[in-house]
């Protein structure tokens, strides 16, 4: 933002004009003019009271405005106008030359800042905008340019950079990003990564951001942009050729696993983790793209920003209990217990919330607590009634669950030693249909095996 020559006053026509099409009563306006020379977007909204009521800008004082702009314009003009006046005269206006991003819902069409800039031209346009009218689609990269690019490449011998000692290994990446996600999330705070199922988002406060995102086989893409990026700038501004960020890429980095800012050209880096090592094309070296990732690069970087989260009575003493989290989320074994050692149980912190982020990972600890045996048995009764087995002189209001290990064994008891059918209900839910004709426990030491395979070892 920025202050015009020549200031407004209560005098200016726009002034005036404001103040003839306000509302009876009115104390004050807060008007936002987004212009080109194409049309106009404008948002007006007064205050009368208590309340605040939007008004539609009538054509004088759109028309206004554009005067306004073009006396104003200079080589340059800007293209938002915010503006604030009370009914007693105070007056505060600022200009946007576009140094952000505009606001949704005052951003114009491509087309409108290209018949812009043909009437006013510019020696340099700030990047994000002249990605958005420029970028042509030349970061996308569909599933099918993809495998195009690939055999391309290969044929042409273009390779990837082994980046080695840029970025931490991707498994110790993706613990690090969660823990401080589920940290931001227990702190209840609106800043910090986040994860989504099997993909880690994070936006800086510098608006530099990116994506991680784990693929089956051991391998991940993490790509995103910095604000403003160097490569970019010249990109757009000085006609540079676009870096090749895809050079050498496999062909599943494609636009699925890639950050949204491939689609509006403001891309600056792709990594790619395949067999135990990051490779990338022509993205800078990691450490460019730092404020665009959060601080997952040591295990000592992460624990600081965990403890860095608590109360200072809390984070005096909670190094080690970060240390401990940290490594059960390296371990896929996250559980509860390990978040209430670092943030309490007192409601002060959002624990389920943080839980939910390890789940979303994939690092939450999979044993389930004990299932009810009223559960168990229900679940066995569902059973047996939706397949309509016979269940002569096998009254379900007898079943009762007898427990081991893992889960229940349910069954109808019997004095005779007649074969009878006998379920086995794992805490986890998998069920299975045996009869006492199968020693119950060699079925149970099998099935608990194949519990121990699903979840790992269990204390």
């Amino acid at each position: 933002m920025a202050e015009e020559p020549g200031a407004l006053t209560v005098e200016h026509p726009l002034a005036r004009a404001l103040a003839a099409h306000a509302p009876t009563g009115w104390q004050r306006v807060d008007a936002v003019f987004a212009v080109t020379v194409v049309g106009e977007i404008a948002h007006l909204v007064y205050a009368v009271g208590e309340q605040a009521i939007p008004v539609d800008a009538p054509e004088p004082v759109l028309a206004v405005v554009r005067e306004h702009r073009a006396i104003s314009a200079g080589a340059e003009p800007w293209w938002r106008l915010l503006l604030a006046m009370t009914s007693s005269g105070e007056i505060e206006a600022a200009y946007d030359y576009g140094e952000e991003p505009f606001p949704d819902g005052q951003l114009f069409v491509p087309e409108a800042y290209r018949a812009d800039l043909a009437a006013y031209p510019r020696e340099r346009l700030p990047v994000w905008l002249a990605a958005y009218i420029g970028h042509g689609d030349r970061q996308r990269r569909t599933p099918q340019q993809a495998a195009a690019q690939a055999r391309a490449d290969r044929a042409e011998e273009v390779w990837a950079v082994l980046a080695e000692n840029e970025f931490p290994p991707f498994p110790q990446m993706w613990s690090r990003w969660t823990t401080i996600a589920a940290a931001f999330v227990a702190a209840r705070s609106e800043w910090g990564p986040r994860m989504l199922p099997w993909v880690g988002v994070f936006e800086g406060t510098a608006r530099g951001g990116s994506t991680l995102h784990a693929l089956p086989a051991g391998r991940a893409v993490l790509s995103g942009g910095v604000w403003n990026a160097p490569t970019l700038d010249a990109v757009y501004n000085a006609g540079a050729p676009m870096p090749r960020l895809y050079g050498g890429a496999p062909d599943w980095v494609a636009d699925p696993v890639l950050n949204p800012r491939a689609a509006s050209g403001l891309l600056s880096f792709c990594y790619w983790w395949e067999a135990g090592r990051w490779y990338r094309g022509q993205s800078p070296p990691a450490q460019e793209c730092a404020p665009a990732v959060p601080g997952m690069w040591t295990r000592e970087t992460a624990i600081k920003i965990v403890a860095g989260l608590l109360a200072d009575s809390a984070g005096r003493d909670a190094p080690e209990a970060v240390g401990a989290l940290l490594s059960a989320a390296e371990t896929g074994r996250v559980t509860r217990s390990a978040l209430v050692a670092v943030f309490g149980d007192d409601g002060r912190y959002d624990i389920d919330g943080a839980l939910y982020q390890f789940s979303a990972a994939g690092l939450l600890s999979t044993v389930p607590e004990p299932m009810p045996a009223a559960q168990a048995i229900g679940r066995v009764r569902d059973y047996i009634t939706g397949r309509q087995l016979d269940t002569t002189g096998y009254p379900l209001s007898q079943l009762s669950a007898d427990r081991f290990r893992f889960g229940w064994m349910v069954h109808v008891p019997a004095n005779a030693k007649a074969r009878r059918a006998i379920f086995y209900v794992a805490d986890d839910g998998e069920f299975a249909h045996s009869s006492s004709a199968v020693d119950p426990e060699q079925f149970v030491a099998g099935f608990e095996q194949r519990f121990l395979d699903r979840h790992g070892p269990v204390a």
